[in-house]
């Protein structure tokens, strides 16, 4: 499949270059992949994973961009030809929204893993709440928000992918301030209970049920939630996990390491002070049956960390990153679960 692919890419560039229906644009000095699709007016939510894919010969190891070097952007006729043998078809797809549907198949990295998702709070609980431009914003819709990147970005490696909370009408979004709803779910179509404590075990439970259910495979779960503390606290992103729990720590160290590496690349100068600790007395810590992370990715109350929860793009690199951990850690796991 791969090198037909590469067939069908020269094959397309040789046939179409003459009519200039690809789209290509040299990379200037800062520019990034990011950057790169918003100049050009493409969101990199939707077509990051595609401009990886047709230029990744054209790409570092780091996917950085090469200064001087020539790109074709996603939506040409070439993407729309790649896209028919390239996607990954599942009615469940449904759940990240109309545009965000179609996931492209990047690998197999992470083929034979199982990974249950739980975003912090929501239903009756929205969690932390802050006031931004007069409007509110909740921690529920944010964890969401990125849990769903993530969900997407596990799938593309071929990872099943289990959404303990769900919303059937919000899916991925790309603006700042998400609205507050209350119509979360529990898997498998459950109602989300007002009580703390009986939120906590409803999803525990839900976890335990399908690790029973697919008891000798190999699965993980990564629980996201947004902080809050004083409005002058910002924070860098952090990680849990049980302290008898090898696996857990491995996991958790290992996206922590990708967090430590994405920032010494991309801010050199600022430094990151997230960590990875036990934090056992946490209730779905201690209660939920696989190794797990749980995840803090900022304080909502902080007006830096709002940047990188605000801003669609950082929640798509949050995810992003997240997604690289997880797939250090399987590709790094022992041969026991």
């Amino acid at each position: 499949m791969r090198y037909f692919l590469h067939g069908l890419f020269i094959l397309f560039i040789a046939t179409t270059s003459a009519q200039d229906t690809l789209n290509v644009v040299t990379a200037q000095q800062g520019d990034g992949i990011y950057s790169l699709l918003r100049k050009h007016g493409l969101s990199p939510s939707k077509f990051y994973n595609e401009f990886v894919l047709i230029n990744k010969d054209l790409l570092t190891t780091e996917e950085f961009l090469k200064v001087g070097e020539k790109y074709i952007l996603p939506d040409t006729i070439l993407i729309r030809e790649l896209k028919k043998v390239e996607i990954i078809k599942d009615p469940e797809n449904e759940i990240f929204g109309t545009d965000f549907t179609k996931i492209d198949s990047l690998s197999n990295r992470l083929e034979g893993a199982v990974y249950y998702l739980v975003s912090g709070h929501g239903g009756p609980d929205p969690g932390a709440v802050e006031n931004f431009n007069g409007k509110l914003i909740a921690e529920d819709e944010y964890a969401y928000d990125v849990t769903l990147r993530l969900a997407r970005e596990l799938k593309s490696h071929g990872g099943k992918v289990v959404l303990i909370v769900q919303d059937k009408n919000d899916g991925i979004r790309d603006q700042r301030v998400l609205d507050l709803d209350t119509d979360e779910i529990v898997y498998p179509n459950l109602e989300i209970p007002l009580n703390q404590l009986s939120r906590l075990k409803q999803r525990t439970e839900a976890v335990n049920k399908l690790y029973h259910k697919n008891f000798g495979k190999y699965q993980r779960l990564l629980v996201t939630h947004v902080d809050s503390r004083s409005k002058g606290t910002n924070i860098d992103v952090f990680f849990y996990y049980h302290e008898r729990s090898q696996n857990g720590r491995r996991l958790a160290e290992s996206i922590h390491q990708t967090f430590e590496k994405k920032y010494a690349l991309f801010q050199p100068n600022r430094g990151y002070q997230g960590t990875f600790e036990d934090r056992s007395n946490l209730y779905m810590v201690k209660n939920t049956i696989p190794a797990m992370a749980y995840i803090e990715i900022g304080n909502i109350r902080s007006k830096k960390d709002q940047k990188r929860i605000l801003d669609s793009d950082n929640r798509q690199a949050l995810a992003k990153w997240i997604s690289e951990g997880i797939i250090l850690d399987f590709e790094s796991r022992n041969k026991t679960n």
